[in-house]
């Protein structure tokens, strides 16, 4: 039985989750977007050259967190995921994940997102193992900060090392797909790597070194 991970935006699913949530918010007025295209496109360029920093990232994203009671959130959670989050994941994810069932594999999805909007992805694929970045939470309220470190590049790292350590799995025979430079620390841990719709340096790093490259998309 060996270990399948599993990055979540734009590699499980087309795009990024907590950009469609907030997509969701403004449309139904529950969020002011004036800026966030313009401020959202800015965090994605910082992403995809491979820096930017995470603290400033996640305080952004979970900002609309700290303005409801849990009850709202929920609320507004299974409506934007009915209506938009379900249809992110192709039909050849959901095969993927599937065959590492079949063969008996330890499954996790692990993600730089914020784990409010990754555990409906987790649900809907059947995944009971996943690890994101952690909102803090006091008086069953968000606050609006996370938990350090963010399950992000050398973080995700931290983060499964952590869950490692419980005896829950080894990395004997794992897997790792993910479509990101910046998940190369984790793509490098693991005994088969494997490239999905990836980012230009994540590409060209797969060509040279013979791992697969696939489209999920």
């Amino acid at each position: 039985m060996a270990l399948a991970l599993f990055d979540l935006d734009d590699t499980l699913i087309s795009g990024n989750c907590e950009t469609d949530w907030f997509h969701f918010l403004i449309t139904q007025g529950h969020y002011d977007g004036s800026t966030f295209d313009e401020d959202i496109a800015e965090f994605d360029r910082q992403y995809e050259a491979g820096g930017g920093d995470i603290t400033d990232y996640m305080h952004f994203v979970l900002a609309p967190l700290k303005s409801q009671s849990m009850e709202v959130l929920h609320e507004w959670r299974n409506a934007w995921f009915d209506e938009s989050g379900r249809s992110m994941i192709s039909q050849r994810a959901r095969d993927q994940v599937q065959q590492h069932r079949a063969a008996g594999d330890t499954l996790v999805i692990i993600s730089a997102s914020n784990r409010f909007i990754v555990e409906p992805f987790a649900v809907e694929f059947g995944v009971d193992h996943f690890m994101a970045s952690v909102p803090e939470i006091i008086d069953n309220r968000f606050t609006g900060v996370f938990e350090p470190p963010a399950c992000f590049a050398e973080g995700k790292i931290t983060h499964l090392e952590r869950w490692l350590g419980s005896g829950a799995a080894s990395l004997n025979g794992s897997y790792f797909y993910s479509d990101s430079r910046n998940d190369v620390p984790l793509l490098e841990m693991v005994e088969y790597p494997v490239a999905v719709n990836a980012d230009a340096f994540l590409a060209n790093l797969a060509n040279e070194r013979g791992w697969p490259h696939i489209d999920l998309r």
